[in-house]
C-alpha cells in the first residue's frame, strides 16, 4: 500500500490553538495540504474518507473528554498506520504512557512547549513515517561515516568534514556504533551529560542532521524512533 502524502489533519476544538498548529505546520511545511477538523464527528467521517499521512489531535473535543482516544482506537481499526501526534493539556506524566499503550507516536503537553519543539517533533515523526515506505531501488552505497574515537578531529561524511560541537559528534559515534539498535532518550542523557530532557537531546539531534545536511543535502540517517529514542540507519 503507498502512503498518502503531503495531507495531514489537525483534529482540536479551540479554534485558536487549532488555527496555531495548523499555521506552524504550513510555515514549516508550505507544500503540506492541512485539514482542520472541531469535533469528534467530523473528525472520525474524514478519517474513514480520507487518506492522511498524519494526524495531530487532543484528547478532549467539546464535552467528550476522551474523543481523542476514540478517535485513535478508529484509525488503529482502518489499518492504516497513520502515525498521531497527541497534544493536550492533559498531565503528560499520566496520559504519555497511555498515549504509548493506543500506538500514538508521541505526547505534547500544551503550555509547555513552543513552536521550535512542536515542529521538531512533527517533522521527526513525519520522517519516520515516510522512512517506513518501501525504498527506492538501490543507488551506489556512499562512503561510511568516518569517526575519530578521541574526538580530536571532525568526523567525515562522503570524504567532508562535518563542522560539529563536541556533545553532537558524541551523539553521532554512540548511534553509529550502536546501530542498528535504537539508542533511547536515557542512554543519551549520560552523552549530553547536561539539559537531561528530551527536549534538548532533540536539538542536539537537529543540529547534528543539519551539519550533515551542509555536506550532504539528501542526508537522512538518524531515524527518529517515537517515545524511545533515535537510530542510526544509515551505511556503515
Amino acid at each position: 500500500m503507498v502512503t498518502p502524502r503531503n495531507k495531514v489533519a489537525v483534529i482540536e476544538d479551540d479554534r485558536p490553538t487549532s488555527e496555531q498548529l495548523a499555521g506552524w505546520i504550513r510555515a514549516a511545511r508550505p507544500e503540506l495540504q492541512v485539514d482542520q477538523w472541531f469535533d469528534r464527528d467530523a473528525a472520525e467521517a474524514a478519517l474513514a474518507r480520507e487518506q492522511y499521512e498524519m494526524v495531530v489531535l487532543d484528547i478532549e473535543l467539546g464535552r467528550e473528554r476522551h474523543a481523542g482516544v476514540a478517535l485513535i482506537n478508529a484509525i488503529n481499526k482502518l489499518n492504516a498506520g497513520t502515525p498521531v501526534l497527541v497534544v493536550s493539556a492533559m498531565p503528560a506524566a499520566i496520559y504519555r504512557g497511555i498515549m504509548k499503550a493506543l500506538d500514538a507516536w508521541d505526547y505534547l503537553q500544551k503550555t509547555s512547549f513552543d513552536e521550535a519543539e512542536f515542529i521538531d517533533t512533527f517533522l521527526d515523526i513525519l520522517r519516520a513515517a515516510r522512512a517506513r515506505e518501501p525504498a527506492a531501488p538501490a543507488q551506489a552505497a556512499p562512503d561510511p561515516l568516518r569517526l575519530d574515537p578521541l574526538w580530536q578531529r571532525s568526523p567525515l561524511w562522503k570524504g567532508q568534514r562535518i563542522n560539529l560541537p563536541l556533545t553532537a559528534q558524541r551523539i553521532l559515534a554512540t548511534l553509529y556504533q550502536r546501530a542498528p539498535q535504537v539508542v533511547s532518550y536515557e542512554e543519551l542523557y549520560d552523552v549530553v551529560k547536561s539539559g537531561r530532557r528530551r527536549d534538548n537531546v532533540r536539538k542536539h539531534v537537529s543540529t547534528l542532521r543539519e551539519a550533515l545536511k551542509e555536506v550532504d543535502p539528501a542526508f537522512d540517517a538518524i531515524e527518529n524512533v517515537p517515545m524511545r529514542g533515535f537510530r542510526w540507519s544509515g551505511p556503515r
